[in-house]
């Protein structure tokens, strides 16, 4: 029994670059729709979409659903890691008023979180949560998850078993599509993932390892 999971990130929303988590809630762009249409194509095969709740995820899934005519559904856990007092602020901004946190932050993403951002590891597992919800549900389906760059990272870093500080070093393009293949056994007691990992619109990477969960 496997479930075939495409993930793609919404493409750029309006606003511009800044750090975007669950707290900032923009819509995309003209660009970003014209990303999201180009990376999708004619592609007709998914049998459901599945969303982030964010308008940059969920009102482009909608639109694909409403044109393939399949189901659509909103998944709270999917949406965008919590950057705290980080929310629509800039890189270059953080870094003029608070270069010490900055750097701290980037040197251990997981212990020196910005002040009122989501644990990491709590991210992460939420995360694992709504991936293993979507394996059970649509077994033996292959579907698209509309959703953001940092849960695409936690969902292929927890595939590989990658450490946790080490999401931050895959690189998701707006738009770029990824693909997780689960299968589980009669039984459901064991089960195997495939990773075919995006690094960018226009190439897979794959990856050879297969992990337990």
């Amino acid at each position: 029994m496997t479930t075939i999971i495409d993930l793609i990130r919404h493409g750029e929303p309006e606003g511009g670059r800044r750090y975007r988590g669950h707290g900032v809630d923009d819509a995309l762009s003209k660009k970003g729709w014209q990303q999201m249409w180009h990376a999708v194509g004619h592609a007709s095969y998914w049998e459901a979409i599945i969303s982030s709740p964010l308008k940059r995820c969920q009102e482009f899934a909608q639109a694909l659903a409403d044109k393939n005519q399949c189901s659509l559904e909103i998944i709270d856990k999917l949406k965008e890691v919590g950057f705290g007092t980080w929310e629509g602020r800039s890189r270059d901004e953080i870094k003029q008023t608070n270069l010490t946190e900055f750097n701290a932050f980037y040197a251990d993403p997981v212990h020196a979180r910005p002040a009122g951002a989501e644990d990491l590891q709590q991210f992460s597992d939420r995360i694992n949560q709504a991936y293993r919800q979507i394996c059970v549900e649509y077994v033996d389906k292959h579907v698209l998850v509309v959703a953001h760059a940092g849960v695409i990272r936690a969902l292929v870093a927890r595939q590989i078993g990658a450490p946790l500080a080490a999401i931050y070093q895959l690189q998701i393009d707006n738009a770029g599509l990824s693909r997780l293949e689960n299968t589980r056994t009669q039984s459901g007691d064991s089960q195997r993932s495939n990773i075919q990992y995006n690094r960018s619109q226009n190439h897979l990477i794959y990856l050879n390892r297969r992990s337990s969960s």
